[in-house]
């Protein structure tokens, strides 16, 4: 009898992780370079139920009475990596990438270690010693994996392949990079990533785009009808925990009372 009651508690826990995926997405709606993310949802594997110490079978058989499922889990999350689209900003160091491929941004964490990271974010500026850092103050890296150093009395042109000239002379070419197969990254914060084991890094095909930036890649009304449709499921999982409900307490309180 209570099959359904858990059924209806893991349709509800998964319908909650939907929600939070969702409403994540729909807070960095306007966070340049971000990627929305989408859930899934599996069903357990099924179980078999059997009978056993049935006399009528026989003490030591077990008989197959048929195979229950006992509802829904939490499947995995993924990243939609398709490109947003551009804003107009006329800021020479807003760049944005027109095709496959991340900035590559030298990340130093709060204990001061560093490591190399990957962004669609390019609202980038500089800093006080002309270095070119994003907006938490991380640094750009250029082809040769090195911090691209700037003249901040002087303007800057970026070229389509990402060359920044100054003078009329080129200083450095922002590095881009891309992989085979985007599985093999792992999100970190809102608009990093880096990669894990297994990643294979190709010939980035894309182009930069100054005096523009990427925004997030959703659409908010859809994530908002979306948002609608887990609600809606998470309320019919409820009802059925409250029909339930009800159903115990009458056999609890009321079939079998002695008159």
């Amino acid at each position: 009898m209570l099959k359904g009651l858990y059924t209806a508690y893991t349709g509800m826990i998964n319908e909650q992780h939907r929600m939070d995926t969702l409403t994540n997405n729909l807070a960095n709606a306007d966070t340049v370079g971000f990627k929305k993310e989408g859930s899934t949802s599996q069903s357990f594997g099924d179980l078999l139920a059997l009978k056993i110490k049935d006399e009528s079978v026989g003490k030591k058989l077990a008989q197959p009475i048929g195979y229950n499922n006992p509802g829904v889990k939490i499947g995995e999350n993924y990243t939609d990596f398709s490109q947003g689209s551009f804003r107009v900003t006329g800021n020479t160091y807003d760049l944005a990438l027109d095709g496959d491929g991340f900035f590559t941004i030298e990340f130093t964490n709060k204990a001061g270690e560093t490591s190399t990271m990957y962004t669609r974010a390019g609202q980038f500026t500089l800093n006080r010693e002309g270095y070119l850092v994003t907006e938490d103050g991380d640094y750009v890296l250029d082809t040769q994996n090195r911090r691209i150093q700037l003249d901040t009395l002087t303007d800057s042109r970026i070229e389509r392949d990402g060359t920044i000239y100054q003078n009329g002379t080129a200083v450095a070419r922002i590095q881009v990079t891309d992989f085979e197969d985007y599985n093999y990254l792992e999100k970190y914060a809102e608009t990093y990533y880096r990669p894990v084991e297994g990643a294979v890094v190709t010939q980035a095909d894309a182009t930069v785009n100054s005096g523009y930036l990427e925004m997030a890649n959703m659409q908010v009304v859809s994530e908002m009808v979306n948002l609608i449709a887990i609600t809606r499921a998470y309320e019919s999982n409820q009802k059925i925990i409250q029909t339930y409900d009800s159903s115990l307490e009458i056999s609890v309180s009321q079939l079998g009372r002695l008159q």
